[in-house]
This record gives structure tokens, C-alpha cells and sequence, in this order.
């Protein structure tokens, strides 16, 4: 195998794994934030933790964030507003990346 082929292995092998650490990134991120609603919502226990199992789902639902948002601000309802739902998307994602790299 060449130089080149190997480098370009090696950048394949890394495009691969970013991916897979973005996704689970997000993943976690939409279980924290099902998590932060269910608190708002007064679940607790198994209750909440099927309520962020549902957020996550919600996601696969269309490309980028706004079918979570959808979700969680439609459970919400006057309880919390889109906007503050992005906001705490938003906050989330260095927590979630943070837990995923101590696990690691």
C-alpha cells in the first residue's frame, strides 16, 4: 500500500469516527434536555427517563434540531417557550460532549 493510500485511509477512518462521536453527541444532548423537560413536567424516575428515551426518538424524525424542539416545546407548552428550548439545546451539547469523552 502507498503513502497515499494509507493517508487516505487514515482520513477516511477519522471522517468515520467524528461522525460517529457527533451522533452520539447529539443523542445524549436530546436524553439531557428530555431530561431537563421532564423535570419541568414534574416526571421523575422511570417516568422521566422514557420521556427523554422519546425526545431522542423524536429526532430521527427529520434532518437538524427543530423536530426535538418541536417536541419538547409542544410538551412544554407555557411551561418553556421554542426559543428556550434551542437555548438549552444549546447549552447541552458541550455537557453531552464532555460526559462522552470522560466515558471514553
Amino acid at each position: 500500500m502507498t503513502t497515499f493510500d494509507d493517508r487516505e485511509h487514515a482520513f477516511e477512518s477519522k471522517f468515520a469516527h467524528d461522525a460517529d462521536m457527533q451522533f452520539r453527541a447529539e443523542a445524549r444532548r436530546n436524553k439531557l434536555v428530555g431530561l431537563w423537560a421532564a423535570g419541568l413536567l414534574g416526571k421523575s424516575g422511570d417516568e422521566a427517563a422514557a420521556y427523554a428515551l422519546s425526545v431522542v426518538s423524536a429526532d430521527f424524525e427529520e434532518a437538524g434540531i427543530e423536530d426535538v424542539v418541536r417536541k419538547v416545546a409542544g410538551d412544554l407548552g407555557a411551561l418553556s417557550s421554542a426559543d428556550a428550548v434551542r437555548a438549552k439545546m444549546a447549552e447541552l451539547l458541550p455537557v453531552a460532549k464532555s460526559q462522552l469523552m470522560s466515558e471514553l
